[in-house]
C-alpha cells in the first residue's frame, strides 16, 4: 500500500516549498487581508442572489374562453345601504342574477384611529408600488407580496347612531367577457329589455358617491399579484359625481415548483368628474367599473438556481481571488524590492570614500620591490 502511494507522489505536478524556504512579509500579509474580506463579500452576494429565485415570462394567445370569470369586490359606498344597489352586465345580455350577489352591510364611512392607521399605510404603499411597478415588478414576485389591507377588522365603532355608509363585499361568478360592474343610486330592476335602477325617492342631498375600495380583485387570491385598486379611496366634492374606472385583464398563470395557479391581472386607468346637466356635463352618478379581456395570456415561472451553478460559481470566485492575489502580492514585492535598493544604493554612495584615479598613482612606487624584512 505504501508503495502504491509513493508511486502517486512521483506524479504530483504541485510544487511544494518547505517552511524554512518561505519568508513572510508585510506586503503580503496586507494582500491576504484583502483577499479574505473580498471573498467573504462576493462568497456573501453569490448566496444571496442563489437563495433569490429567477422570473421567466411567456406571452401567448388565451383560448380559454369558456371558462368562468371571478371578481372579488370588498367597497364602502358613503350612503346607507336602501339608498344604493351594486349591478353588472356584460356584452352576452345574460340574467344578471346568475352571476351571484353581493352581500350589504351597514357600516360608517369614518375609520376608527386603529383602522386609519392601517388605511394610510397601505395607501403609501399602493401607490408606491404604482409609481415604481416596473422597478420592482421582480420584488413583488419574489417576495410574495399580498395586501396587508385584506387584515383590516371590519365594523366600525367610531360614530355611533345610525350607519350612513353600505359596504358592500363578496364575489361574482361572470362570463369571461368584457363587462360593466356598476354601484348607482336605487335599487336594480330587471326587466326584458335591461334593467333599470329606482332612485325616484332619494333627494338631492342624499347622494355621496365617496367610496373606499378595500378589495377589487379577479381570480383567485395569488401571492405576488397586486391589485392597483385596493387601497384608493375617493371623496366627492358634490352631491353628483361620477367615477369611472377602465380596466384591462389579462389571464396570468403561475408555475412554482411545477404547480400550475390561474389568476388574472389588470391595469387600470380612471376618470371622474361632476354631474350637472345645466352646465352640459350629463351622466348618471355613480361608480363604474368597466373592464375588458385581454386575449393575450402571460405565463410566469418562477424558477430556482441550480445547485451544481451555485458551487461551480463559489469555486470560481475563491479560486480567482487567490489567483489574482498571487500576482497582486507578486507586483507590490517587486516594487518594494525596486524601492529600497534604490535607495540602499544612493545611501551606500553618499557614505562611500572616494578613491583617486588609477592615472594619479606612481607607477614607480607600484613596480618597487618590498624591501626585505629581518
Amino acid at each position: 500500500m505504501r508503495r502504491r502511494f509513493k508511486n502517486v507522489e512521483k506524479i504530483d505536478i504541485f510544487p511544494k516549498v518547505q517552511e524554512e524556504y518561505t519568508q513572510s512579509t508585510a506586503s503580503g500579509g496586507t494582500v491576504s487581508i484583502l483577499s479574505f474580506i473580498v471573498i467573504i463579500v462576493l462568497v456573501v452576494t453569490e448566496i444571496r442572489y442563489y437563495s433569490a429565485s429567477q422570473l421567466k415570462f411567456e406571452y401567448s394567445v388565451d383560448h380559454d374562453i369558456d371558462s368562468k370569470l371571478k371578481i372579488n369586490v370588498d367597497l364602502t359606498v358613503a350612503m346607507p345601504c336602501s339608498a344604493v344597489g351594486a349591478d353588472i352586465l356584460d356584452v352576452t345580455n345574460q340574467n344578471t342574477e346568475t352571476f351571484g350577489e353581493l352581500e350589504e352591510e351597514p357600516s360608517h364611512f369614518e375609520l376608527s384611529m386603529p383602522q386609519r392607521v392601517q388605511w394610510e399605510t397601505m395607501q403609501r404603499i399602493n401607490i408606491y408600488i404604482r409609481e415604481e411597478y416596473h422597478a420592482i415588478q421582480d420584488l413583488i414576485w419574489k417576495d410574495g407580496y399580498t395586501n396587508i389591507l385584506r387584515g383590516l377588522p371590519v365594523g366600525n365603532e367610531v360614530a355611533p347612531g345610525r350607519p350612513n355608509a353600505c359596504r358592500l363585499h363578496g364575489s361574482l361568478e361572470v362570463n369571461k367577457v368584457s363587462g360593466n360592474f356598476h354601484i348607482t343610486a336605487g335599487k336594480h330592476i330587471p326587466h326584458p329589455a335591461g334593467h333599470a335602477h329606482i332612485s325616484a325617492f332619494l333627494r338631492d342631498s342624499d347622494y355621496n358617491f365617496s367610496h373606499r375600495i378595500e378589495r377589487f380583485s379577479f381570480g383567485e387570491p395569488t401571492a405576488g399579484v397586486f391589485d392597483p385598486l385596493e387601497g384608493d379611496e375617493k371623496v366627492a366634492d358634490s352631491n353628483f359625481y361620477m367615477y369611472q374606472y377602465y380596466l384591462k385583464v389579462v389571464p396570468t398563470e403561475i408555475v412554482y415548483n411545477g404547480r400550475k395557479q390561474k389568476t388574472y391581472q389588470y391595469s387600470v386607468t380612471e376618470q371622474a368628474r361632476p354631474i350637472s346637466h345645466q352646465s352640459g356635463s350629463h351622466g348618471v352618478p355613480g361608480i363604474y367599473f368597466k373592464y375588458d379581456m385581454s386575449f393575450v395570456k402571460v405565463k410566469v415561472t418562477v424558477e430556482k438556481h441550480s445547485v451544481w451553478r451555485f458551487l461551480v460559481r463559489l469555486c470560481g470566485i475563491i479560486g480567482g481571488v487567490f489567483a489574482t492575489s498571487g500576482i497582486i502580492n507578486g507586483l507590490v514585492k517587486c516594487c518594494v524590492d525596486l524601492v529600497c535598493s534604490r535607495k540602499c544604493k544612493s545611501k551606500y554612495l553618499s557614505t562611500s570614500v572616494a578613491v583617486p584615479p588609477l592615472h594619479i598613482l606612481d607607477e614607480s612606487n607600484l613596480m618597487k620591490p618590498n624591501p626585505p624584512t629581518m
